[in-house]
């Protein structure tokens, strides 16, 4: 249970933490992940490319019946496409994303900065509903992209600042504290 004093500090627990302000902007943030994105939809566009053009490659073609190479190229290319088109439908979703402001003790949810405390060190999260594992680096602060799919994600939605959660892949030895949502 959480209780805020007049100085604004939020008791969870025996400990005792202040509000803070994660100072990012989430315009900054929104346009670093499509920025991030769009490099990695390049990338994946060009890879389809060359593979298509091995598949199809005069060079490429079978000497024998055991021969597959272009076969090979043919599939590599058909899976750089659809990666292509699932970082397209990302780029889509995260130029529509509502990007609400959370009050303090507002319950995280897709759109949330989340700040997190570990034994000593800090990381801030953004619950996004696609593109999970982005790292981003925006207003001078490192962002990890969660999606409520992923074991953390899961975990933090509908917490709220001062809440424990366990630590993903630690056997359930660990713990971490929500420090901050915004």
């Amino acid at each position: 249970m959480r209780h805020a004093d007049s100085r604004g500090q939020t008791k969870a627990g025996a400990r005792t933490l202040t509000k803070i302000s994660l100072f990012v902007d989430k315009a900054q943030l929104r346009l670093a992940i499509l920025q991030q994105l769009r490099a990695e939809l390049d990338l994946q566009a060009g890879a389809a490319a060359m593979a298509r053009d091995e598949a199809t490659s005069e060079e490429s073609r079978a000497e024998n019946k055991w021969d597959t190479h272009s076969q090979e190229a043919a599939y590599l290319a058909e899976g750089q496409a659809k990666l292509a088109a699932e970082i397209g439908t990302s780029m889509e979703v995260y130029s529509s994303l509502p990007l609400p402001a959370f009050a303090g003790d507002a319950p995280i949810a897709v759109g949330a900065i989340v700040e997190l405390e570990a034994n000593g060190k800090r990381a801030c999260y953004f619950i996004g509903p696609r593109a999970g594992g982005l790292e981003l680096a925006v207003a001078g602060r490192s962002l990890l992209v969660l999606t409520p799919s992923s074991p953390l994600g899961g975990q933090l939605l509908g917490k709220h600042a001062g809440d424990v959660v366990p630590s993903p892949g630690r056997g359930g030895r660990g713990t971490q504290q929500i420090v901050a949502v915004s």
